[in-house]
């Protein structure tokens, strides 16, 4: 009779620390947390880039407002966070509006050679032709017929004339190669009309 009451109070006593079954049940708990943490780890191998906050002509300085930071899956070629921070040089080309910066679209602006060009149309601009967009400028003279005058040049910013009613008279800054902006403005003075034609 006493060896049954002993068993039973042995049975309803609440396990201690040395319990085995309770150090087993621990450690399959922590063995189950660092289980997910390392795969939550290896499924998140985004890293952080800049990306553009609004669409960049070329010839940009850059500052922090022009850019946001993106957790994106990406290989090797764009500009990391905050590593390759970019502020403070110059866009080489027309990035568009959350498009990740490549490495390769940012120079100094000692290497920048665009030079920013004001082309005021005779004829109307097509509402397409805005910053970052790659235009034609065409050229008719008095006497002659119509001249292309400068092929896929990139636009830095467009100024359109309230009221104009679609007559003309907007200008259309476009980035120019620096040993092409003499002879651009040779045959823009010349020009009896100019038209700014967008490509794409």
């Amino acid at each position: 009779m006493g060896d049954e009451v002993q068993a039973v109070a042995a049975r309803m006593r609440p396990p201690g620390w040395r319990d085995p079954r309770l150090v087993v049940g621990v450690l399959l708990i922590v063995v189950a947390v660092v289980g997910v943490a390392a795969s939550l780890r290896a499924a998140d191998r985004t890293s952080p880039v800049y990306a553009a906050a609004g669409a960049l002509a070329p010839g940009t300085v850059l500052e922090e407002s022009d850019l946001v930071v993106a957790h994106v899956r990406v290989g090797q070629g764009y500009l990391a966070a905050p590593a390759d921070a970019p502020f403070g040089r110059v866009l080489t080309r027309a990035v568009g509006e959350g498009e990740l910066v490549p490495a390769s679209a940012v120079a100094a602006r000692e290497d920048f050679d665009g030079r920013p060009v004001a082309v005021t149309a005779s004829s109307p601009v097509a509402d397409g032709v805005e910053a970052g967009a790659l235009v034609d400028v065409w050229v008719t003279p008095e006497d002659g017929s119509s001249t292309r005058v400068g092929e896929s040049l990139p636009v830095s910013a467009v100024e359109r004339e309230e009221g104009s009613f679609g007559l003309g008279g907007e200008t259309v800054y476009v980035v120019v190669p620096e040993d092409r902006v003499g002879a651009l403005l040779d045959a823009l003075a010349t020009a009896a009309e100019v038209a700014v034609v967008g490509i794409g």
